[in-house]
Formats: C-alpha cells, sequence, structure tokens
C-alpha cells in the first residue's frame, strides 16, 4: 500500500496538482493549504485545517481507514508538535491510530512512537531549517518506508520502520 502525503502548501496549487497526479492508495493533505474546501483540486485528498487556513469547512481533525491502517491526521498547532510529540502520541492512541501525519513545523521527519507511525511530511514551499521543500511517501508491506521526496521528486531521505 502506498500513502502520499504533503502540508503547508500555502496557498501553492502548483504543488498540490503536482502531488495530485502521482499515484497513491490515498493522499493526505495536513493543512494550511489556504486554498478553499471547495476547490475542485481538493476532490480526493484529506484534508485538514491549518492554522493559516480561514476555511472553517476543513475538518480539524481526520481519522480514515486504508486497508489495515488506522490512519489520524492534524494539522498540529493544536496538539503543540513543535514543543513535544506528547498530546500528539495522547490524541492518536485515543483513536486507535496506527499511522498520525501532521504538519505545522514546516521540517520533515518520523519516528515510532508506542508502535504508532509519526510522520510529518515537511512543506512543500516552505521549509525550514535549511531543508529541501518535500513531501512523504509511506509505502506499507511488511515494514513501514518513509520516503521524502523534492519538489523534483529526487529522493532526500528515506527511513524504514518495522510494523
Amino acid at each position: 500500500m502506498k500513502l502520499i502525503v504533503l502540508s503547508d502548501s500555502h496557498g501553492d496549487i502548483n504543488t498540490v496538482k503536482q502531488i495530485k497526479s502521482l499515484q497513491a492508495d490515498a493522499i493526505f493533505h495536513c493543512g494550511d493549504s489556504e486554498l478553499s474546501a471547495k476547490d475542485p483540486l481538493l476532490n480526493g485528498i484529506h484534508i485538514v485545517r491549518g492554522n493559516c487556513d480561514n476555511d472553517e469547512q476543513f475538518p480539524a481533525t481526520i481519522v480514515q481507514k486504508v486497508g489495515d491502517e488506522t490512519v489520524f491526521i492534524v494539522h498540529g498547532h493544536e496538539h503543540d508538535v513543535k514543543r513535544s510529540m506528547l498530546t500528539l502520541s495522547y490524541a492518536a492512541a485515543e483513536q486507535q491510530a496506527t499511522i498520525a501525519l501532521f504538519g505545522h513545523s514546516h521540517l520533515y521527519g518520523a519516528e515510532m512512537i508506542s508502535g504508532v507511525l509519526f510522520v510529518n511530511p515537511g512543506s512543500t514551499t516552505q521549509p525550514r531549517g535549511g531543508r529541501a521543500a518535500t513531501y512523504a511517501v509511506i509505502e506499507i508491506d511488511d515494514a513501514y518506508t518513509v520516503s521524502f521526496y523534492s519538489m523534483n521528486h529526487e529522493l532526500v531521505d528515506q527511513i524504514i520502520f518495522n510494523k
């Protein structure tokens, strides 16, 4: 199974179009799209509201079953992810999530916490920390392979976790 994750595109429709054109079992946007919830570009994308999104029609959280996985999606600002993963890990546990997706910090990364895979895809337009603009691809089989790609679709980093 293949999941594609993006976040913090901040009004750039080209990066959303580019990622939406990729093949995946599901595509997730972790907020701060700064688009309208009615924008047809977002059809087929599971998307949450970020702190820069003005459209109240976006949900703050989504819990989505994809295959055997329960995916919990938030932006991260309401869980203070720039300071700690503790609040988000509690929320993911409450939802019985196997995967938690979030953005907000504009820094890509992945880690396993108490058997839950946490992935921040970074930002497609405004990366921080001197890093490239990125999105994430999660491939799931006997393990979780999390790959971070630049907007030129070049591999930037890859982490493999046992299930």
